[in-house]
């Protein structure tokens, strides 16, 4: 609970109170005297609230336990949740560190799409746009979101693919393909190795939400010129962490 003192003392305990609840599971009201410091009379004047409010609820077995209300609230926050907005300010220090346009991207259908874009300020340009459709077995982007979807879903996906070779580096099999995911799994982000378009690289990494499920995927993407081998373990170093925070704000938690 906030230490600091409150002008609404009453809601700042009824806050710590479902924080208790939520981090210890249910309880009985007695437990919550100490944790407070607050006579037992306001206590359980607070937890008679809180239940006609449907934020607690209280089972035969008199113990507390969080109410159907916060699941209401959650829902409506997630749909409120912009991702695009919650992305842009890390994509945008993304760029500023690597130099590199930086993309946010997700599954849509049979294809993956660029849904925000923050361009690189340098002089080397690669050519992208928001809504632009993204090969899942050729395109850094495309392989990371695949690598973590619902394994049914991946399998269906898979067996619907139809390769084509754009590049020498193209994977043009679903056994290959397989194999890739698997190795992108293991190393934790994905690489597209001029594999969609000659001499471009791209760097990629997942966005989780907060059951812990991919929602999305963030990416650099460069020339041979920006990215290449010896530059490959720093640049993908900061594309994690920043997958990382844009994760935590989601709500996920590894």
């Amino acid at each position: 609970m906030d230490k600091r003192e409150s002008k609404v003392p009453a809601l700042q305990r009824a806050v710590a109170i479902l924080d208790y609840v939520a981090e210890q599971g249910a309880c009985q009201g007695s437990a919550l005297i100490p944790v407070l410091n607050a006579p037992k009379s306001s206590v359980y004047l607070l937890l008679e609230e809180l239940k006609h409010l449907r934020l607690l609820s209280q089972g035969p077995d008199g113990q507390y336990r969080l109410g159907i209300k916060l699941i209401e609230f959650g829902e409506q926050a997630s749909g409120q949740l912009d991702m695009r907005e919650v992305a842009r300010p890390h994509l945008n220090a993304l760029m500023q560190e690597t130099g590199l346009l930086c993309h946010l991207g997700v599954i849509e259908g049979d294809a993956a799409y660029y849904i925000l874009k923050v361009e690189s300020q340098g002089t080397i340009r690669v050519r992208s746009w928001e809504g632009k459709r993204l090969s899942l077995y050729s395109s850094g982007l495309g392989k990371c979101l695949l690598a973590w979807a619902d394994p049914q879903k991946q399998k269906q996906l898979i067996e619907n693919l139809q390769f084509v070779r754009a590049t020498p580096q193209t994977i043009t099999s679903a056994e290959e393909l397989r194999a890739a995911l698997a190795e992108i799994r293991s190393r934790g982000w994905s690489y597209d190795d001029r594999e969609d378009l000659s001499e471009v690289r791209c760097i990629a990494c997942p966005i989780f939400d907060a059951s812990g499920k991919i929602s999305a995927a963030i990416s650099v993407v460069g020339t041979t010129l920006q990215i290449y081998d010896e530059k490959l373990s720093e640049i993908s170093a900061k594309v994690i962490g920043t997958a990382a925070r844009i994760s935590k704000e989601l709500g996920y938690t590894p």
